[in-house]
């Protein structure tokens, strides 16, 4: 029986190099497969560059919808932010892709199942998890299990005749409609700053010189509308990627904690991402009570590190989504954004559900708070600490 090995790919430096290790030395036929999530490639030229590579069957699936309403607003719902800044959109990808690519291994009866990570990042165990969560298939990864490094790759590349693209020679570059990822080259001295050109999404020069605004609109904790427009989910994020780029809002530059222990330096462009989570988040503070909010932090955390270390399919995750769904139920109504030379701040939001009382907190004669009630509440909120702190004086005075 011929071997045949399932590959997710982008047509990249790394699953081009993987197609041709499969085929010499595990002497396999390759299936390749590229999962459209937004990333803006042309499905083409990569079945084009498959077939040149000699890949006996290839697919192209587009995901984009299941990407945003699974995978995507989820993360929007749990203000998804690894480490208080990563928005996790390749850590939200991959588990996706290995579903797709797990769908075609059986339809394609193959004996194993192949991807072009490394063993230095994340990405191995996003997939690894999943692909074994769906199979009992060998996973065979060349980057990883041969040591290869980036020089080492772009020789074989260059000897087997693999076009690399410019870019790809500078940085590792991930993208999706969530975001995009760069790796690599002077980024990995975390002194250096990162060069103008290595970003496509966020301008970095002559920004305007007047600020920007977004209103978005939310229903149950989803965003269904911007600036008054009724927009399809992969739009309305396209449209906040565009305007919130060009106001220089969206770049993410910060040292950040792998799942294999590694601290590495992590620059990302995702200005949707940053725009729809802040505002998201400071809707919830208007209609949810101080304890949901305090809670929720704790779980929203704890969802973002799952997905991030590559847990999608640990029971956990579902069983905190259960949790964050019902919070969502009151989460509905408008927050307006500023945006100016690359700053972001919430300037505006107004809510049906919000908790927020004009008459309680004003400080106008037409308050209806009964500010002689604080007394006693102020007195029995600081006795404990009172009592500690005459103690404690007394203990000094004594020694």
């Amino acid at each position: 029986m011929t071997q045949k090995g399932i590959l997710a790919f982008s047509g990249g430096l790394d699953t081009s190099v993987v197609v041709k290790y499969l085929q010499e030395e595990h002497d396999m036929d390759v299936i390749t497969v590229t999962v459209d999530v937004g990333q803006c490639d042309d499905s083409k030229k990569i079945a084009a560059k498959a077939k040149k590579l000699g890949v006996k069957k290839h697919y192209n699936i587009d995901a984009r919808k299941e990407f945003v309403r699974d995978y995507i607003f989820p993360s929007i719902k749990a203000n998804a932010l690894y480490q208080k800044k990563y928005c996790l959109a390749t850590a939200l990808a991959r588990p996706l892709i290995a579903e797709k690519v797990l769908e075609i291994a059986k339809k394609e009866k193959v004996t194993s199942l192949a991807h072009g990570c490394s063993g230095k990042g994340n990405d191995q165990v996003r997939f690894d998890i999943t692909l074994r969560s769906g199979s009992d298939l060998p996973i065979i990864a060349p980057i990883r299990d041969k040591n290869l490094d980036r020089e080492t790759e772009l020789k074989f590349a260059k000897k087997h005749g693999i076009e690399i693209d410019a870019v790809a020679k500078r940085f590792s570059i991930d993208q999706n409609l969530w975001g995009r990822a760069i790796e690599g080259g002077v980024l990995e001295d975390p002194y250096n700053e990162p060069p103008d050109d290595a970003f496509i999404w966020v301008k970095t020069k002559n920004l305007p010189d007047k600020p920007s605004y977004l209103e978005i609109k939310f229903e149950q904790g989803i965003p269904i509308e911007v600036d008054g427009k009724k927009l399809e989910s992969q739009k309305l994020i396209e449209y906040i990627n565009k305007k919130a780029g060009d106001a220089g809002v969206g770049i993410i530059d910060h040292i950040e904690d792998r799942v294999v222990g590694i601290k590495s330096r992590e620059v990302y462009e995702t200005p949707a991402a940053v725009c729809l989570i802040e505002a998201h988040s400071d809707l919830e503070k208007m209609v949810h009570t101080k304890h949901e909010n305090k809670f929720k932090s704790l779980i929203d955390d704890e969802w973002a590190y799952l997905v991030y270390s590559g847990l999608w399919q640990d029971p956990l995750r579902a069983d905190l989504d259960g949790f964050i769904e019902e919070s969502q139920k009151p989460v509905s109504g408008t927050v307006k954004l500023k945006m100016f030379k690359g700053s972001l701040r919430v300037v505006g939001r107004k809510s049906n559900n919000s908790l927020y009382s004009h008459k309680i907190a004003t400080y106008g004669t037409e308050s209806t708070f009964d500010q002689r009630l604080a007394k006693g509440f102020v007195e029995l909120w600081g006795m404990q600490s009172t009592e500690a702190n005459k103690l404690q004086k007394k203990r000094s005075t004594k020694t």
